[in-house]
């Protein structure tokens, strides 16, 4: 419930832009559009209305690296949204928070416990603090090769094995939605006087709704970013970072953010993680039942093609021995055919080229990533093409074509990596060279190398090559999956440090 001295039905900084928008004030501050005036005229009929609000610190519209006004109200209502003792607002993403997140935590040759699958931010957020890692491995699900979350026998081993460690960085959900139960996770890690950091970039929505995973706050995380553009309504860029307790250092925090957010904040992107927190905190559950009843009816028009399949079929379920995976996001659908007769990159072309553009392909899977933003309307349209690629898939059984080879190719890693030192000042001085990949196997990466999207690494700087590791890379190139941090894609060839002392 809101506190007493908050009113969640208001949006402060948004409204305190539109009041200055009202009084017609002239402009002698930046930005030098001033309001939009001197957009050119093929722009303004996309950009004028936004950048007529486009301010910067002026009397009355607070400041995001002091607030006092009506930013601090702005943010005190976020931290009551979403159950936080104190949000701060990012306007760079996830990546910010997760970047502040490690350097709150972790000194030069610190020691952190990190997934194995998380987002690129985060090594960078390592490289910045000149950290050590110890990765650990997800669990990977059988069917489909997508990997599920961490076990919690993997962390307690890790925790025996290396007691220094600090935290424990876990991303959750993952791309394709799936999560794990934190609450032992935060428990063991308090237990033993250590913070559990949970990138919850894809679940802003988390805890809204009874059909929805509880939140990383709800089950005693620390600190958690959110990206608030991802399935809310904030603008690309618009994001949180939420804390609570007393185990990570607030000022830390306060001081990193403002080195790493620009001292220039678009009051457009804050304005509209005020308008989001505000469609949360008052209809919230209602907007989320009205996207999940579209969710139900797309997986049953999925479901009656028969020639496709969606992934994961249901709610809450469980994956392997263990039971890693124990929640989904209903909002997150993968669709394959089971066949393999089409490849998850012809499935994105097909659905591109009606119109259906779709978050990202795994080579096997194709992600489609719905909100409750989506109206019913989408949902039919994308049935409807999905259905049309189910004919031609069955006009492919038919003909008996060979089926196609697609199934993911995960490299294998060890359950509990050896530490990583994540010191860029060190790895920026070694001596590299670049070879073909079968060269490289066995060798040291000079480079990290990235399938994106998801954007998560395939390999950090200083990390060992494996066969398994260089076959899943071939496998993606073939599949026109697109690389950052590498010219892999178009070379065959990877960089690799010549030295034999360093990052290893």
């Amino acid at each position: 419930m809101c506190s007493e001295h908050l009113h969640k039905a208001r949006a402060p900084l948004f409204e305190a832009m539109v009041a200055h928008h009202a009084t017609k004030s002239v402009s002698l501050h930046v930005p030098g559009h001033k309001s939009g005036q001197g957009l050119l005229e093929e722009g303004a009929g996309f950009l004028q209305s936004i950048m007529s609000i486009d301010y910067t610190e002026i009397t009355g519209l607070d400041d995001l690296h002091h607030p006092e006004g009506v930013i601090r109200e702005a943010e005190q209502l976020a931290a009551d949204c979403f159950g936080a003792e104190e949000t701060y607002f990012l306007v760079g993403g996830s990546t910010v928070g997760n970047l502040a997140m490690i350097g709150a935590v972790c000194q030069r040759n610190d020691l952190i416990l990190v997934q194995r699958n998380v987002h690129k931010s985060v090594i960078h957020g390592l490289m910045l603090a000149g950290a050590q890692a110890v990765f650990l491995a997800p669990e990977v699900d059988e069917e489909t090769g997508v990997a599920t979350g961490l076990h919690i026998e993997v962390v307690k081993q890790a925790i025996e094995q290396y007691p220094t460690a600090k935290a424990l960085f876990i991303t959750n959900p993952n791309y394709y939605g799936f999560g794990t139960d934190l609450k032992p996770f935060a428990e063991m890690m308090h237990e033993k006087g250590k913070l559990l950091l949970v990138d919850e970039a894809h679940g802003a929505h988390f805890g809204f709704h009874e059909e929805v995973p509880p939140s990383a706050l709800s089950q005693g995380a620390d600190a958690v970013v959110q990206s608030t553009h991802k399935m809310l309504t904030a603008m690309t860029m618009g994001a949180m970072l939420h804390v609570q307790g007393s185990r990570i250092n607030r000022k830390a925090l306060q001081q990193l953010l403002a080195m790493l957010q620009s001292s220039s904040p678009s009051y457009p992107i804050m304005a509209s993680l005020d308008l989001a927190r505000k469609r949360m905190h008052t209809e919230g559950q209602s907007w989320l039942e009205q996207g999940l009843t579209i969710m139900k009816e797309f997986r049953e028009g999925v479901e009656a093609l028969q020639c496709l399949r969606f992934y994961p079929r249901g709610h809450q379920q469980s994956f392997g021995a263990g039971g890693v995976a124990t929640t989904t996001d209903p909002f997150k659908i993968a669709i394959y055919d089971p066949t393999h007769r089409i490849s998850g990159a012809e499935l994105k072309e097909r659905l591109e080229a009606e119109g259906c553009y779709i978050e990202m392909t795994d080579g096997y899977l194709v992600l489609l990533v719905f909100t409750p933003s989506n109206s019913r309307e989408d949902m039919l349209r994308v049935v409807q093409v999905l259905s049309n690629i189910c004919l031609d898939i069955m006009n492919r059984k038919q003909e008996l074509q060979a089926p196609i080879s697609n199934i993911i190719k995960l490299p294998t890693y060890a359950p509990i990596s050896s530490p990583i030192r994540f010191d860029h000042g060190v790895l920026f001085q070694e001596t590299t060279q670049l070879v073909n990949i079968e060269e490289a196997i066995g060798k040291r990466s000079g480079e990290m190398v990235i399938p994106y999207p998801p954007g998560i690494p395939y390999l950090y700087p200083g990390e060992v090559i494996t066969a398994s590791v260089a076959e899943a890379l071939v496998f993606l190139a073939r599949q026109g999956i697109r690389f950052q941090g590498t010219y892999f894609g178009q070379t065959n060839k990877l960089t690799i440090y010549t030295d034999h002392e360093g990052a290893s």
